[in-house]
């Protein structure tokens, strides 16, 4: 390769790419050329090396700061980002977004790096907009609702935050993940998000456009998962969709892998055969900077030096990328420190009193309050004693993606510090039980040997510890057989230890990419236990010697067994505190770094079993009981919604967690958060994790026709509000026009409060499977007793607008539509008619023309696939039989079909053509399918048409036996 520069006529500060006064675009140009392509090459990486000769510094894309800086050490921690969705509030996130970035600004100016290497990177791997279809997904926290329109508002606030305002120099560079439709997290390298167009343009791409149409986004995160059988860092998307969207702003998008997704292209995902070949792809499809082997950037550069030699790239797919990194550091100040605004940031904003204000705040605004009976607002004057219980009651956890937490404010100790303003108490049980394990073989019970310092654990022969607690262990049920261990003589969780497999209890939390704090009890033949642990399979074992535990029996029969022992019983404790209480509050939930995480999806939506059994007990014992669950994602709580007085969730919401609940309980603040997603009931089916595909599933309040647990948008206060008036500013629009509509919304109680008012739309006998209700616009008002006020919305008629198949573009279809309003999705009180006026659609038009399989109305039994690794999409039968309908065709001259066609496998295959229902209708042809080969070999088969009625009518595709279908023509007569 060339490693001639373009030599530096001038002294390096006086290069044309350093005078602030030229036009971005040429200093980015100028010292493109001064680059080598070693240099350039070098760029790609992650971990793009200093030019020195030119005066360049190293570089690094990302920082995760999806709700405060993440992975550096103590930072503003503010609540998770399912929570931040709850508030729907776009000045609240832009906000946390303005301090998040600020802090990321001191990181980088202050914090200290090894010599050599990259500052914290001012790239923001943050928001994430995928969107929230499945309450199963492990990473359910880190998304901010399952509506798109609230998704794209919110993610928008928050990129302006991040990014600043000045005109020319951003604050910081947010990045938007996931691309695309990624929302499972069991083998998400290998599987594929099955997208049909109506599902990728309504619904998976429509968050991600707003702020990468206004600018406020300025790059992208591909994927792990595959869309349609293609790995999204190689979709078409990027270029066709993405970039589309942002290039009118002016700026080019900086597009990054996720880590170590350019080398899963090859394994395990075997989409490519090599990786030069791969990495060419993933860079001709638009991904600019490659997170892969870490800091090793060897790897990748004699990937992209072998495809450069190979003739696989060039010189101008290299320069594209750099030139896109280059474009987004010049507007980072990198080369202008002394117009940076912002490089003056000092260390002492990281979690300074503004911040901290900032995170009480947010996580007050988020906790929504889902049911009551008239218990909440507890009256500190008169509640004299709160038994606060539960596993969640004395801790905060950090997720993966968090700071380091400042300090931790529990809700025990948020409702102790305000309970005794009034001079009332609070008592605290976790509810779970503290058990000894004795060894059979041994005698000897699993002990902290050395107090304080935590390990290694040992059960050496029978006798007294010299601390009794030294002994003991408090064990926390997650659910599905998944427990974790603290230990009573130092409050640290046991943990694994890489090394020997011991263990020690040196832990604060569970935590960390692989979680070596869980474990299981399993039950062995003769009645006695088996400790297992989660992450190897492995069970223990005791040195018979030295007494040393260590978890390397690979099998039960060489494991020890254990006796265990109740030292004393949670539950009971739990009901002994509430008993002699006024209240009760039971707090639930889940550990964000257990049974639902990064890498693992949740298998249920109920609560661990002995949570439930907690909760009954306590409100059995004291039944002026609140249930608070502090989680990651949504709870089917049927039993508590039926029975206690009063439900509230909350996220886990940073440091200021406990004051903030404390303040929501006792009346301080208003319970201002609603629901961004579906709370289903334990009863109801949910459909398969990798169905995609909303429409036919029936996910999210869009399309989910059984009544939820609680609906999305839902979310109760201390006062009450009227929504009355609904008016719309015209009854009658065009396809292009705009209606305001007008809802008067008044506080009729006694306090103050602030009331989410949604608006709604919904179409009247559309030719297509429409939402039930569709978010139109929402809007938080604060109001007074006995004030009212009037909202506004301004409602484009896009807004109505469906994916049209037959066209391949958005449209609004002519017809009565319903524009509603109220306080949450199941709760529309008010309606108004809305007519779209324009000329009725015509039937859709397949004769003489092409027809993508993929652009169906309907269908069973069919994966959407990849018809080429470069682009287009195609349909394969699933399970050996499948149907695609195709509604009002126009069959009119229609002589004979034409369809593009593979199969693989041996045996027979058939495609019939029907106008009307199987069977029902009129058989025209039947297709015998040829084996091809291979996936991407089509063949082309054709057949006349019999007996083709006149006019329009459902046409109806039959495949039988294993096939794929790209498309058909429906030839006309001649």
């Amino acid at each position: 390769m060339s490693s001639t520069p373009v030599p530096a006529e001038l002294p390096v500060d006086r290069l044309p790419f350093r005078d602030p006064a030229l036009p971005l675009r040429e200093r980015v140009e100028d010292l493109l050329r001064r680059l080598t392509l070693d240099e350039r090459v070098a760029m790609l990486h992650q971990y793009a090396p200093g030019v020195p000769r030119l005066g360049l510094g190293p570089f690094r894309t990302g920082t995760e700061a999806l709700h405060g800086v993440g992975w550096l050490g103590t930072a503003t921690v503010f609540p998770q980002a399912v929570g931040l969705g709850a508030t729907w509030d776009e000045e609240l996130l832009h906000e946390v977004a303005t301090a998040t970035a600020t802090e990321q600004r001191a990181f980088h100016h202050h914090h200290a790096t090894p010599p050599g290497t990259a500052p914290i990177s001012l790239q923001a791997w943050a928001p994430v907009l995928n969107l929230l279809r499945d309450p199963r997904w492990g990473r359910n926290e880190e998304g901010y609702s399952e509506d798109p329109l609230l998704s794209g508002r919110l993610g928008d606030a928050f990129c302006r935050g991040m990014a600043g305002d000045h005109p020319v120099y951003l604050r910081t560079a947010p990045l938007l993940k996931h691309f695309l439709a990624y929302n499972n997290e069991d083998d998400r390298c290998t599987t594929s998000s099955g997208v049909r167009p109506r599902v990728l343009h309504e619904y998976d791409l429509a968050p991600f456009r707003p702020p990468l149409a206004s600018g406020s986004a300025t790059g992208v995160m591909a994927g792990y998962n595959l869309v349609n059988g293609r790995p999204c860092h190689v979709s078409p998307l990027i270029e066709a969709q993405v970039r589309q969207w942002a290039r009118p702003t002016g700026h080019e998008l900086f597009v990054v892998s996720d880590a170590e997704a350019p080398s899963n292209l090859v394994d395990p995902q075997g989409y490519f055969d090599d990786h030069a070949v791969s990495h060419a792809a993933a860079l001709r499809a638009g991904i600019d900077s490659f997170t892969d082997h870490g800091e090793d950037s060897s790897v990748t550069v004699a990937r992209i030096t072998d495809a450069l030699a190979r003739g696989l790239l060039d010189e101008t797919d290299v320069d594209r990328a750099v030139a896109r990194q280059l474009e987004l550091r010049f507007r980072l100040g990198e080369f202008d420190p002394d117009l940076d605004p912002w490089a003056s940031v000092g260390w002492e904003v990281v979690d300074c009193a503004e911040h901290r204000a900032l995170a009480r705040r947010a996580a007050t605004a988020q906790v929504v309050l889902l049911g009551n009976d008239g218990m909440l607002p507890l009256d500190g004057a008169r509640t004299r004693r709160i038994a606060v219980v539960g596993p969640l009651a004395d801790s905060l956890f950090e997720d993966w993606y968090s700071g380091s937490l400042p300090y931790r404010s529990t809700v025990a100790a948020g409702l102790r510090e305000a309970l005794a303003a009034f001079g009332g108490e609070v008592v605290t049980a976790e509810g779970v039980d503290r058990v000894e394990l004795r060894a059979v073989s041994t005698g000897g019970l699993l002990t902290v040997p050395d107090g304080a310092a935590g390990g290694p654990l040992t059960a050496a022969a029978a006798g007294s510890a010299a601390d009794e607690d030294a002994s003991a262990f408090d064990v926390f049920d997650w659910g599905g057989g998944v427990l974790t261990l603290r230990a009573a003589a130092n409050g640290r969780y046991v943990s694994l230890k890489d090394g020997d497999a011991s263990l020690a209890a040196d832990q604060a939390q569970p935590g960390g990419w692989e979680v070596h704090e869980t474990f299981r009890l399993e039950p062995a033949a003769d009645g006695a236990l088996l400790l297992r642990s989660v992450l190897t399979g492995r069970y223990a074992a005791v040195d018979a010697a030295a007494g040393l535990v260590r978890l390397t029996a690979e099998a039960p029969e060489d494991a020890e067994r254990w006796q265990r022992r109740v030292v004393r019983d949670g539950t009971a404790a739990a009901v002994a505190a509430a008993s002699g209480a006024d209240a009760a509050v039971v707090v639930l939930g889940n550990d964000p770094h257990i049974n639902g995480r990064e890498t693992q999806d949740r298998e249920a939506v109920t609560l661990p079993a002995a949570q439930e059994d907690l909760l009954r007990a306590v409100a059995a014992a004291r039944p002026r009981t609140a249930l608070v669950v502090m989680s990651s994602y949504p709870y089917a709580v049927d039993w508590a919604e039926a029975n206690l007085p009063a439900v509230v969730w909350t996220s886990h919401a940073g440091q200021e967690t406990g004051n903030a609940l404390a303040s929501v309980l006792l009346g301080a603040a208003e319970p201002g958060g609603r629901l961004a997603q579906t709370w289903y009931r334990a009863a109801d089916e949910l459909p398969d994790p990798l169905d995609y595909d909303i429409i036919s599933a029936g996910w999210t309040y869009q399309y989910h026709r059984a009544a939820p647990l609680y609906a999305f948008g839902h979310g109760l206060s201390y006062t009450e509000f009227a929504h009355t008036g609904l008016r719309l500013s015209r009854s009658r629009i065009g396809p292009d026009g705009t209606v305001e509509a007008v809802v008067t919304v008044a506080n009729t109680g006694s306090r103050a409060g602030t009331e989410v008012v949604q608006l709604y739309t919904r179409a009247l006998d559309a030719r297509y499977d429409a939402p039930l209700l569709r978010l139109a616009g929402f809007a938080r008002v604060a109001l007074e007793p006995g004030q009212e006020r009037e909202v506004r919305f301004t409602v484009p008629a896009e807004r109505l607008a469906h994916w049209d198949v037959g066209t391949g573009a958005f449209a609004v279809d002519p017809g009565g539509y319903e524009v509603l309003a109220g306080p949450s999705s199941a709760r529309t009180p008010l309606v108004a008619r809305l007519e779209v006026t324009g000329a009725a659609p015509g039937p859709r038009a397949v004769v003489g023309r092409v027809t993508a399989a993929v652009d169906f109305d309907a269908c069973a039994g069919v994966d959407v696939v990849d018809a080429d690794p470069a682009g287009g999409d195609a349909v394969e039968v699933r399970g050996g039989a499948a149907s695609l309908v195709f509604r009002r065709a126009d069959l009119d001259g229609a002589v004979a079909i034409a369809a593009s066609v593979s199969r693989t496998e041996p045996g027979g295959a058939r495609l019939a053509v029907w106008a009307g229902a199987p069977g029902d209708g009129i058989l025209l042809a039947r297709l015998d399918v040829p084996s091809t080969g291979h996936r991407y070999a089509w063949s082309e088969v054709t057949a006349p048409l019999a007996g083709v009625p006149a006019g329009v009518h459902d046409l109806h595709l039959v495949l039988d036996g294993a096939q794929r279908l790209a498309s058909f023509t429906v030839l006309r007569r001649p």
